[in-house]
């Protein structure tokens, strides 16, 4: 057998590279991939060459660490069927689904204990937004919405619609999406948004934004949309003591931002939130597996296979990018189909 692994061979160029298939070490397990699918907003960035050169890929995913050069492997969303162990591992794993942290590839070796155990209750396409709604959580933990609070989310890509489906779950005053594709605002609706607008709609601004020296009518913003653009318009619509938490990565680009009318003298909060850590107040009662088994549950709530928008063969791959770069609106979720 052989193993298609996909790599980013430089900006704005995806090659699959053909080797023979790892054999698992002692303590490993072989696993022969299903599906992955691509992360658009982390991916994009090493796609189109605005990954920071001083960062590496990912310290706390094994199969992301090291620094950070072309040709690289990525990705981190991997559903697939344990098909060997190594010699100290029980023969129990055979067989057994699992959601495997790493790049996109048909097969890979990895150690049980960085393996996601599937429920048997969940689908392998329901599985596949593991990472994306452990995210999700993530985001509502660092928000912390209340009970009453007017919410804006701007950024309906996978990330922003699930955050928006959990949000859903609160008994919000209102909750508001921002993303510039009418599909996406429709899905917005469906997974619970009172109200979709897009970015420049003046109807968003004169409903929510800020009059002269005051903040806007939003408790609780958060910037999921990757464009740095956005986070000056969330400063703009949140009231005074207001949050905004920013799930966007913007790699390379860069940020322009005014404070110096409202944001000083209103004390808007710029909260960062990534999924790789926990917050320091809350780690006393959470941790990665909690977190983990919480995204579980939401997905099974949730159900957010129906946001699979195209699938492709890895052979397909380069088309896969170039529609996510060239038409995001027509995407939500991009996947890999590996089977035969």
């Amino acid at each position: 057998m052989k193993r298609l692994r996909l790599e980013f061979a430089e900006p704005g160029r995806v090659q699959v590279v053909e080797e023979p298939v790892p054999q698992p070490e002692a303590l490993q397990v072989l696993v022969e991939v299903d599906y992955s699918a691509i992360s658009p907003g982390t991916e994009m960035l090493v796609y189109r060459g605005q990954w920071p050169e001083e960062l590496s890929r990912d310290s706390t995913i094994a199969a992301l660490s090291g620094d950070f050069s072309y040709p690289v492997s990525y990705g981190y969303a991997c559903v697939g069927r344990v098909i060997a162990v190594g010699e100290e591992v029980s023969d129990q794993w055979l067989d057994r689904r699992v959601y495997g942290f790493q790049p996109h590839q048909s097969h890979f070796c990895a150690e049980v204990d960085v393996l996601q155990p599937i429920p048997e209750d969940i689908d392998d396409h329901t599985a596949l937004f593991l990472a994306s709604m452990e995210t999700g959580v993530n985001l509502l933990l660092d928000g912390c919405p209340l009970i009453g609070e007017l919410v804006i989310v701007f950024g309906q890509g996978i990330i922003g619609l699930l955050t928006t489906a959990l949000l859903a779950r609160f008994p919000l005053a209102g909750l508001i999406t921002v993303d510039s594709s009418a599909n996406r605002r429709l899905a917005s609706k469906q997974y619970g948004a009172v109200e979709s607008y897009a970015p420049h709609d003046d109807d968003l601004m004169q409903a929510f934004g800020a009059v002269a020296g005051q903040g806007g009518k939003a408790d609780l913003v958060y910037e999921l949309s990757g464009n740095p653009d956005a986070l000056s318009t969330a400063l703009t619509l949140t009231r005074f003591s207001g949050r905004v938490i920013i799930g966007s990565w913007y790699g390379s680009k860069s940020v322009e931002l005014n404070l110096g009318s409202f944001y000083h003298r209103g004390r808007v909060k710029l909260v960062s939130s990534q999924v790789s850590t926990l917050a320091p107040e809350l780690t006393g009662r959470w941790d990665k597996a909690r977190r983990l088994q919480l995204a579980w549950d939401m997905l099974r709530l949730i159900k957010p296979a129906g946001l699979i928008s195209q699938t492709f063969s890895l052979g397909e791959a380069s088309q896969a990018y170039e529609l996510i770069d060239q038409s995001p609106e027509q995407t939500i979720q991009v996947i890999f189909d590996y089977r035969p």
